[in-house]
């Protein structure tokens, strides 16, 4: 008898990157986790909404990013709030450390997902903090685009 393969779909996005930041390049990162955490985020148990992306000694962090403590666990209970590894390749790492040299630049986490393969992973994004007057604007053309999707149906 074959293992079903019983996985539910877990996305958890960070909602308010989008309209804090303008986003410039978008990047697909993998996580090292500890076995607690996997089975947290599994759970739909992280959150996104504070957390933002660092270089340590060449390589990319992501800070904030709360994963909350894992309920089965043990005293192998993994810290909610600690600083976690991302993995991408030199030549994507090389071109995020040589844009970041641009003053108001960041690196914000906007997606956390398991892939086909079973494989956490982190959509971040290149981006640029956005003024009060683009935010108007960004609220102002979805208004219009709710009213042309009402007037519409």
């Amino acid at each position: 008898m074959a293992k079903e393969k019983i996985q539910k779909t877990v996305e958890i996005k960070n909602r308010r990157a989008s309209f804090e930041y303008a986003f410039i390049d978008t990047f697909t990162a993998g996580l090292v986790l500890m076995g607690t955490e996997i089975k947290s985020i599994r759970q739909g148990k992280a959150n996104l909404t504070d957390a933002y992306c660092v270089f340590f000694q060449d390589e990319l962090y992501v800070r904030n990013m709360h994963i909350s403590a894992y309920e089965e666990g043990t005293h192998y209970n993994h810290e909610p709030l600690r600083d976690r590894k991302l993995l991408l390749s030199k030549r994507e790492l090389g071109k995020l450390q040589k844009e970041l040299k641009n003053v108001g630049l960041t690196i914000i986490p906007t997606r956390l997902f398991i892939s086909d393969k079973g494989y956490a992973k982190l959509n971040i994004a290149l981006s640029k903090g956005k003024k009060t007057f683009d935010k108007r604007d960004d609220i102002k053309e979805k208004d219009v685009k709710r009213d042309m999707d009402r007037s519409m149906s």
